[in-house]
């Protein structure tokens, strides 16, 4: 008790329950009042609440007292002879007792308390069950049987309560046909039905634990595979929290990237635009002339946004936002609009100056006028003045024919071309402004050097003094700027220098601290592994003290053993004795009354007579005393063998053990009982009867008391 108590504290007082639970927002602190995580009891109780936790050592003592005072119980142990079987009374098991007749008798109908209809369902527990009592001299009724079976333990009844009452109802009807006790002709048919139902019976339970060891492997394999089924779903949600994790961290490296690359690209066009580092006064009339400029499109990374809102113009109807309404839209529309027109832009006329290919399309153009006009002149025909043979040509080939192109190709055959038009005006544009852009300090020098007029070299010399002047400003804020950054940068390293001495004191802390934490946890292992070797040991002697109180409850119940045997033997003797004085005095009397009619016949009979009656003694006395003698040799012969064998096992065994160890007490007792048992069978050997021998002598032997007396006895027999 006092152990059980120990260890129950010491599960409660344990550190298994108690789990770290990180806190988010400090996980990384090593600091005392923000830390890195918090000690929590679980609720949860690993022992089920159906095991009782109180010390079942009381109640396993009170049934071994229990048993030591009722005597040893031996199974498969046959305290009666085999040849002595006692008549059971045929009374009902049932029934009442011999002073319940006196009682006066159970009238047929009267009041008792019963429950109301009006009731409250939720406090009724257990459906009532009122008492019973079986009037005497009446069979009891089947539904009795139930009587063990309570609600929730049975009730309603399921499959497995039909089938164990359909159980019962056989073996009732089977325990009808057993032949009664108190039949001994009848004995080994009874044996042999009892064992075949007790072979029958063990069949069935085994099914039965198989069954429920098919169940409990069926729920285990399912346990099993939630638990699996959820570690999986742990483990998604872990990989898809983390995937999500990088992925919004992937964005937004990628997100920086660009803004990065579109800041660098603006600020290497706007250097671009500058490239020798003129500053330039702002010209108002060229920026409010752009319609592009901030004035009337403001940048929204300025700060502005013009369109903030824009959203009241969107236009939010069911045929843009799903798929239905824009197949719905597009049987709405007719064909036309669904298919692209391309027109072909015209030529525009331009007064003054012509291109080359426009002078080149008006001259085809006025030959073709010409041609036509010349065509449908109509020539004036002369009178013939002499009469001459005009010679027919030869026939020409005929003109191949060329098809029309289609309406369509030839409006895309113009379009492309007029592409091409487009495209080598705007490369040729691009050659003069790269030609412009790489001599355009060539210019601004001629520009300087050859200009006539004073105004523009007023202008010059003030455009100069102005640069000048930008240059001064620009040195003395280049010189403030330097400045501003050489006392930004002392402080920002005094700052950094602080900041690194910290983290290497927190370094070295944290070192320490992760040295002093592994020496705990060698600590705390050989701590766990003396601990195991103590619970190892004292394993060990709590084994061997168990096993040294089995060795004594053994002696004991074998000395135990030994008196009853010892008790059983005295009563068997003193039996055999009371028996055998009844059956002389019996013997005699019957021996007496056979004297007188032998004698009463013998007077009357004659040779054949006496020949017949000789015949019958041999054939019925004296052949079966013979097979029976010779029996009896047989068993002795056999029983011998076998009490050989044991007394040189329980010889030699003390022998081999005494090489290597003395023998223990308990040894000793053991194999002076076993020596005083064998002793005790071999005296027994003799006095065994055969109850087993074949042939109708044996029958007429042990049914005929006159006959052993005969036998017994010689004077009678002559």
């Amino acid at each position: 008790d006092v152990d059980h108590a120990r260890e129950n504290f010491r599960a409660h007082a344990s550190m298994d329950r108690v789990r770290k639970v990180p806190e988010f927002n400090s996980m990384f602190s090593n600091l005392p009042h923000h830390p890195r995580f918090t000690l929590r009891l679980e609720a949860t109780d690993p022992v089920p609440v159906f095991i009782d936790r109180r010390w079942q050592g009381f109640a396993e003592q009170k049934r071994q007292a229990l048993q030591q005072l009722t005597g040893p119980l031996i199974p498969f142990a046959q305290q009666i002879p085999p040849d002595v079987v006692f008549a059971l009374p045929r009374s009902d098991l049932l029934s009442a007792s011999d002073g319940d007749e006196k009682r006066s008798p159970t009238p047929f109908q009267r009041s008792v308390g019963v429950q109301t209809d009006y009731r409250e369902s939720e406090t009724q527990t257990d459906p009532f069950t009122p008492d019973y009592a079986v009037r005497p001299g009446t069979v009891p009724p089947e539904l009795l049987t139930l009587a063990t079976l309570t609600w929730g333990r049975g009730l309603p009844a399921g499959l497995a309560e039909v089938e164990m009452i359909e159980r019962a109802r056989m073996k009732r009807a089977w325990e009808a046909t057993l032949p009664p006790l108190n039949d001994l002709s009848q004995l080994d048919k009874r044996r042999r039905m009892m064992e075949e139902m007790e072979r029958k019976e063990w069949a069935f339970r085994e099914k039965e634990i198989e069954k429920l060891q098919e169940a409990r492997l069926t729920l285990l394999v399912q346990l099993l595979r939630q638990r699996e089924e959820k570690q999986e779903e742990v483990k998604m949600d872990r990989l898809d929290v983390s995937f999500s994790q990088h992925q919004q961290e992937k964005e937004a490296q990628i997100k920086k990237i660009r803004n990065d690359y579109i800041i660098s690209m603006r600020k290497l066009l706007a250097k671009r635009r500058n490239v020798e580092g003129k500053l330039k006064k702002r010209d108002i009339i060229k920026d409010y002339s752009d319609y592009g400029f901030q004035t009337y499109a403001p940048r929204s990374r300025v700060g502005q946004i013009p369109d903030r809102n824009s959203n009241r113009n969107v236009v939010k109807s069911h045929f843009l936002s799903t798929y239905e309404g824009l197949l719905e839209l597009e049987a709405s529309l007719s064909p036309s609009v669904m298919e692209p027109q391309i027109k072909v832009p015209r030529p525009k006329v331009t007064k003054g100056f012509i291109t080359r290919s426009a002078r080149r399309e008006l001259e085809l153009m006025k030959t073709h006028q010409a041609l036509k006009e010349e065509k449908g002149r109509v020539v004036e025909k002369k009178p013939l003045r002499f009469l001459f043979k005009k010679e027919k040509p030869a026939p020409r080939p005929p003109t191949p024919a060329v098809e029309d192109p289609p309406e369509e190709d030839e409006e895309r055959e113009l379009a492309v071309i007029f592409l091409q038009k487009v495209l080598r005006g705007r490369s040729a544009q691009n050659q003069m402004f790269e030609g412009k852009e790489k001599r355009l300090e060539l210019i601004q020098e001629l520009r300087t050097t050859h200009a006539l007029q004073k105004e523009q070299q007023d202008k010059k010399e003030a455009e100069k003094q102005v640069t000048l002047a930008l240059q001064r400003q620009r040195d003395i804020q280049s010189e403030k700027v330097s400045q501003i950054e050489s006392y930004i940068s002392g402080l920002s390293g005094g700052v950094i220098v602080d900041m690194l001495d910290f983290l290497s004191k927190e370094l070295v802390r944290l070192q320490e601290e992760r040295q002093i934490h592994a020496f705990t946890l060698l600590a705390e292992r050989d701590r766990r592994i003396r601990e195991a070797e103590e619970s190892g040991r004292r394993q060990i002697e709590e084994r061997r003290r168990r096993e040294e109180d089995e060795i004594f409850k053994q002696v004991v119940r074998m000395h135990q053993d030994t008196v009853d045997m010892y008790l059983e033997d005295v009563i068997l003797g003193s039996i055999n004795q009371t028996a055998d004085a009844q059956a002389r005095e019996e013997i005699h009397r019957k021996a007496e009354e056979l004297n007188n009619i032998t004698y009463a016949m013998e007077e009357t009979r004659n040779s054949q007579q006496s020949e017949e009656i000789v015949a019958e003694l041999v054939y019925r006395f004296l052949i079966p005393e013979v097979q029976k003698i010779a029996v009896r040799e047989r068993v002795r012969q056999s029983q011998r063998r076998h009490l050989q064998a044991a007394r040189s096992i329980i010889s030699s065994s003390p022998g081999s053990s005494a090489v290597s160890q003395p023998p223990s007490p308990s040894d000793r007792a053991s194999s002076a009982v076993l020596n005083d048992i064998l002793s005790q069978v071999e005296e027994a050997v003799p006095r065994t009867v055969t109850p087993r021998d074949p042939g109708p002598a044996q029958n007429n032997l042990t049914s005929d008391p006159t006959a052993d007396a005969l036998n017994g006895n010689g004077k009678h027999a002559d």
